[in-house]
């Protein structure tokens, strides 16, 4: 009978999670009436079956990137972003790619640019780069390896970056705050901002629906962003009211991906 309500609570836990985006330890303890050392077993366990992550105090939900590169899944809106983005690269740039879906999807477009340059955090990333005809030269940022982003982070890895200079940055993005920036759940940001900061220009690739992310931390603030490139579903408000903050948005046509 215990595992059996132990499944039903994670199961619930993982419902209440996808429902309303976060969830606190405590909270979890009183709806299921069950200690908070139960609840934090339960976040655990959850977390290491990829169906959650944990922050101080509860759990987030899984960012979508993460998920999609399991499911080995590009969606047309990712793809057409990708295209545009690649728009932006000539013959010898030399490029960092960060971690995620949307800028994996980065490298198929890139495949007619010669004498490229990449450096990425990503074996996903790299993986790509490497059977890619074009044969671009290939950099890893080493450093600890991270299940959840499968990319590896740390101060090793902004090191690393940090001995480079890049044309592009081309970064993805949990979530879109029209005022503030680039959000994630991540409380450590320092790898985005390094790779920003060793870039001449910074792309954020990211799909309109982000906007509606309602997501605690800031990223990058607008100020460090050159593009923003996006599907053409951006409202138009939203549109100009990053454009304030000098940001050049780029809308990919979905309809001819």
């Amino acid at each position: 009978m215990q595992k059996r309500n132990t499944q039903q609570r994670r199961r619930a836990i993982v419902e209440l999670v996808n429902l309303q985006g976060e969830v606190a330890v405590d909270e979890l303890a009183k709806r299921f009436d069950t200690s908070e050392v139960t609840i934090r077993k339960d976040l655990a366990e959850l977390e290491s079956n990829g169906l959650l992550l944990r922050r101080f105090g509860g759990a987030v939900l899984l960012p979508s990137d993460a998920g999609e590169l399991r499911d080995d899944k590009v969606s047309p809106q990712k793809q057409a972003i990708a295209r545009c983005a690649a728009e932006l690269v000539r013959d010898h740039d030399r490029i960092i790619i960060d971690s995620g879906s949307t800028t994996a999807a980065l490298l198929p477009a890139l495949r007619h640019r010669l004498g490229l340059v990449i450096m990425t955090n990503s074996l996903h990333v790299a993986n790509l780069a490497l059977q890619a005809e074009n044969e671009p030269k290939l950099l890893m940022s080493g450093g600890t390896w991270d299940p959840q982003s499968h990319a590896f982070q740390g101060q090793q890895a902004e090191q690393m970056i940090r001995a480079y200079n890049f044309d592009w940055a081309f970064l993805g993005a949990a979530g879109l705050d029209v005022s503030r920036g680039t959000t994630t759940f991540n409380e450590l940001t320092y790898l985005s901002q390094a790779m920003a900061d060793v870039a001449a220009r910074v792309v954020i690739m990211a799909e309109s629906d982000k906007l509606s992310r309602k997501i605690p931390n800031v990223e990058l603030p607008w100020s460090a962003v050159s593009i923003l490139v996006t599907d053409d579903g951006i409202a138009q408000d939203a549109k100009q009211q990053i454009e304030q903050h000098g940001v050049t948005v780029m809308c990919a046509p979905v309809t001819s991906a």
